[in-house]
């Protein structure tokens, strides 16, 4: 599985999705600002949720330095193809409003992960159901996978890691 990419060569990967709520666009070390925003005003609902596992950490301790790390490593692995991150965008592009990531699998049974979150102040609207809705619809019929997993989604952490063990 190591040997085997990610995504194929001739794969052309989307650079943005829109719907009539919100823009998925490549994450960019210029979006550092808003992104750092959205990060450090759903803290309390990081806490809660844990949308990277039930052990992870984040954002405990994340500075603006070290967005600017993490959005530059993001931005790199887009850019190799290695893993997607997108930007969860207001359609002016005034605010942040979370984020998505689609990775390569950890496990055989899966081809490619995928993780979301939406900030804190836009979880009585919606968008968290329309972003995951949209995202599934959008890997199944755009990208080149036949078998996703969207962890602590469509299986529980416990269940996760009870078979495939800890993410992160």
């Amino acid at each position: 599985m190591a040997n085997t990419p990610f995504i194929p060569k001739d794969f052309k990967v989307p650079k943005q999705l829109e719907t009539n709520r919100l823009r998925l666009r490549m994450l960019k070390i210029t979006d550092v600002v808003k992104d750092y925003d959205a990060v450090m005003t759903s803290v309390d609902h990081f806490e809660e949720t844990k949308p990277f596992g039930p052990s992870g950490k984040w954002p405990k301790g994340l500075t603006l330095e070290q967005n600017l790390i993490d959005l530059g490593w993001h931005h790199k692995e887009f850019q190799i193809r290695s893993s997607f991150a997108y930007t969860v965008m207001s359609l002016d592009e005034s605010e942040c409003l979370g984020c998505s990531y689609i990775e390569p699998s950890t496990t055989p049974d899966y081809e490619a992960l995928v993780f979301l979150w939406v900030r804190q102040s836009q979880l009585n609207t919606g968008l968290e159901e329309h972003l995951y809705e949209t995202i599934k619809t959008w890997v199944s019929e755009e990208w080149p996978f036949k078998k996703v997993a969207f962890p602590g989604r469509e299986i529980s952490w416990k269940n996760w890691d009870n078979q495939y063990g800890d993410l992160y």
